[in-house]
């Protein structure tokens, strides 16, 4: 079946799942907005460090932007949550951070990346940023009164069903949108890029995966409304914001919950638009020939202010009290440089999350996501003439495939405020190329928070 069919079909399946399925929400509407009461302040930590290595594979020819084999690599960071109540309903997040390390071959050579943990700059000694720094401001509009527990940039308390949820700051695009329990979060979950975000989610950040701007959610007891506007980095892939949203980025999501035959599950669709100077792949490509230059996006003769845009869909689903699924889908334009994300055009993700209850280890989990990311003829020609992606490019792509990705992981939890994690993922047609791989990763993840 093409790629594009089982993106479609996958599409069809979780739109079908929530439509057909989903069963409306018990609704108790009060005469007045609750008074809601809980934490004042809170302090939380983390510390995470990856050890990642490939193993021996076919590498018969190697680009700028290549993986390596036998190649390792490690991070780490600590982070501090520190938050305070402003007045009531209104919240302050300040979140300092010290990382240190790299990805694997300074995290290029997969479109979907092996590590959520490395970022696309570092550096070899401990150095120290402010990822985070926002205003939350919550808005009770009444509905059912249900608890907050106390989270990493979340205070203790309560909300109500029916609110208005506005964020404002610096903070991940990812910390509101594309949002899924069971594949989002690199210090606890799945490691591979396109299993914790969709890989076609092209979602503005800095080289670090952080922005700044606003979003506001509207929540109406099974449904939320979502939308939000954020800086893009002043050139593609770049450590440095534009800032005044002169380049910017709209997003829009909408999320269903519902209850099937007893179990909870949503499905969200995330829409987002980019707006900045970018490069048509096919006009690099012409002016390389015309002028036998090398093919290079980066050249203001080919980058114009347009736009690139896109579609997912998640799925989360519990299946019993151990097991949940996720699935996701999603497209965006193959026709215009990538921005900030990966180099993924058609992505399909789908896994299982089952925590060890079976075998006396509740608090243990067991992961296993199989994914497949494609790109349209556009930049496969633009690879093939030894153009360079964000994160991918061999020097040539003389037979292009879709890159599949298995990842499995066992995260053991001897104790409630610690994680050791086995991570393996096997990698097919890496960058989208036969002629290399399969590549073997393997991965050890320590973490600890409080």
């Amino acid at each position: 079946m093409p790629f594009t069919a089982v993106t479609s079909c996958a599409l069809s399946a979780a739109l079908s799942m929530a439509l057909a399925l989903a069963g409306p929400r018990p609704v108790h509407a009060a005469d007045a907005p609750p008074q809601m009461t809980g934490q004042n302040f809170a302090v939380h930590g983390q510390a995470t460090l990856v050890e990642q290595v490939t193993a021996p594979f076919h590498a018969p020819y190697s680009g700028l932007h290549s993986l390596s084999p036998r190649r390792g690599a490690e991070t780490f960071d600590l982070t501090l949550f520190l938050g305070a109540r402003l007045w009531s309903g209104g919240q302050l997040w300040v979140n300092p951070e010290i990382d240190q390390g790299f990805g694997l071959d300074d995290t290029v050579g997969l479109a979907g990346f092996a590590s959520g943990e490395a970022y696309k700059v570092g550096r070899s000694q401990p150095y120290w940023r402010l990822p985070r720094l926002f205003v939350r401001q919550t808005v009770n509009m009444g509905g059912d009164r249900q608890p907050l527990a106390p989270t990493a940039n979340q205070l203790g308390g309560a909300e109500s069903t029916r609110r208005w949820v506005f964020t404002v700051g610096k903070f991940a695009v990812t910390d509101i949108f594309d949002s899924n329990q069971y594949a989002h979060d690199a210090r606890n979950d799945f490691l591979n890029w396109t299993a914790i975000d969709a890989g076609t989610f092209d979602y503005a950040a800095d080289a670090w995966g952080y922005t700044v701007g606003a979003a506001a959610e509207w929540y109406r007891d099974a449904w939320t409304v979502r939308a939000g506007v954020f800086d893009l980095s002043d050139v593609p892939n770049s450590e440095t914001l534009e800032p005044g949203l002169h380049e910017v980025q709209w997003i829009g999501e909408l999320e269903r919950r519902y209850a099937l035959r007893g179990s909870p599950g949503k499905v969200l669709v995330t829409v987002f638009d980019s707006r900045a100077r970018m490069a048509l792949l096919d006009d690099a490509l012409g002016r390389a020939q015309a002028t036998g230059e090398n093919v290079n996006v980066a050249l203001v003769q080919v980058r114009r202010y347009r736009s690139r845009a896109g579609i997912s869909v998640s799925l989360e689903q519990q299946l019993s009290t151990d097991l949940g699924l996720f699935i996701r889908a999603g497209k965006a334009g193959g026709n215009v440089e990538a921005y900030e994300f990966t180099d993924v055009d058609q992505t399909a993700a789908g896994g299982l999350s089952l925590q060890g209850r079976r075998w006396g280890r509740a608090a243990d989990t067991v992961g296993l996501a199989a994914i497949v990311n494609g790109i349209g003829a556009e930049r496969e020609r633009f690879l093939n003439a030894g153009g360079l992606g964000i994160l991918v490019g061999d020097g040539r792509l003389p037979y292009p495939a879709a890159e599949q990705i298995l990842e499995t992981y066992y995260r053991w939890a001897p104790v409630p405020w610690a994680q050791l994690t086995f991570d393996y993922q096997q990698v097919i047609h890496p960058a989208y190329n036969r002629d290399r791989g399969p590549v073997p990763i393997f991965a050890v993840r320590w973490h600890a928070q409080f």
